[in-house]
């Protein structure tokens, strides 16, 4: 899968840290260094902050893809990481095509004794359905999220007996929060279930289809998008009519990558009055995953009120 990410995100990469609040998964050194806590090694920091808050202190946290110009698709091994992984005791990978790169990095730092936790394959979905591709965006699906946490609490209880009690204080408080968040899910389907929204990739629609929200996208337009080629014309018109008949309410683009014709379809939502909403596939700067996950549905919400 190829993915560009917009040049302002390039350009304020040297500036920019996705921290997590009270985690080191922004830094490799300094979980390769650690002599505490259980050493758990994640794709991306949005696992890395499910990790921390499941681990809490007695977890050592190291997330490889922690700012936006970092495309999981398309990302190479650094030395600082590939330690990381050679010491890890849990590693999370998405799975399903998204950071194959965790593998083959794994395999390479010849660490067999890691428990590798596979979202795509803790989620129980079809990774090859036969009516279309696999969306491979899991965090943005809780029941999926709980799957993982649950997960996370019995390895890190099997590493760290003595501690057990907190890991499993902690994952119960985690899910309550996803309870929380699949109850926002449920009150926007109470209001809206049935409203066509359009999207520019997949990235937010298990996040829309659990609020009872109907994705109107041609699938030829968001693989296309997502694949990073072009748009054929007639698709790309099929689309814009979305916005220009009022047939969507919502457009959900996903702001770390962008293009001519991701453009031309936030602009036709907007000359027609039709709210837009961007999602991200990392955290955002100084928010953790649940303060992330509220503010997205609090957008969403906002926006099919208008």
């Amino acid at each position: 899968m190829k993915r560009h990410v917009l040049p302002t995100l390039l350009a304020a990469s040297a500036v920019l840290t996705l921290g997590l609040a009270g985690c080191s998964a922004g830094s490799s050194a300094d979980t390769a260094d650690a002599s505490e806590g259980v050493s758990i090694v994640a794709s991306t920091n949005v696992y890395g902050s499910l990790a921390e808050a499941v681990g809490g202190e007695f977890a050592d946290v190291t997330a490889i893809i922690d700012s936006p110009d970092k495309d999981p698709h398309e990302y190479q091994a650094d030395g600082q990481n590939q330690l990381s992984l050679s010491k890890a005791q849990i590693v999370i990978e998405n799975g399903g095509g998204y950071d194959d790169f965790v593998g083959t990095m794994l395999s390479a730092a010849k660490n067999s004794d890691a428990t590798v936790l596979n979202v795509a394959d803790l989620s129980g979905y079809d990774q090859n359905p036969a009516d279309g591709e696999f969306n491979e965006h899991l965090w943005y699906d809780f029941p999926t999220m709980t799957k993982l946490v649950d997960a996370l609490v019995a390895e890190l209880s099997a590493l760290d007996a003595g501690d057990a009690s907190v890991f499993q204080a902690n994952g119960e408080s985690v899910k309550a929060q996803l309870a929380t968040l699949e109850a926002a899910e449920t009150d926007l389907e109470a209001k809206y279930a049935g409203t066509g929204v359009a999207v520019t990739e997949p990235v937010p629609l298990y996040l829309l289809e659990a609020a009872g929200l109907t994705n109107r996208t041609p699938d030829a337009f968001s693989e296309a998008i997502e694949e990073d080629t072009d748009v054929p014309p007639t698709v790309l018109q099929e689309t814009l009519d979305l916005f220009d008949t009022h047939a969507v309410k919502l457009l959900v683009y996903n702001e770390q990558t962008g293009g001519p014709q991701t453009d031309a379809v936030i602009e036709a939502a907007k000359k027609n009055g039709i709210p837009v909403v961007g999602v991200t596939e990392t955290l955002p700067d100084g928010v953790d995953y649940f303060g992330w996950m509220k503010a997205n549905l609090d957008a969403v919400s906002t926006a099919l009120a208008q």
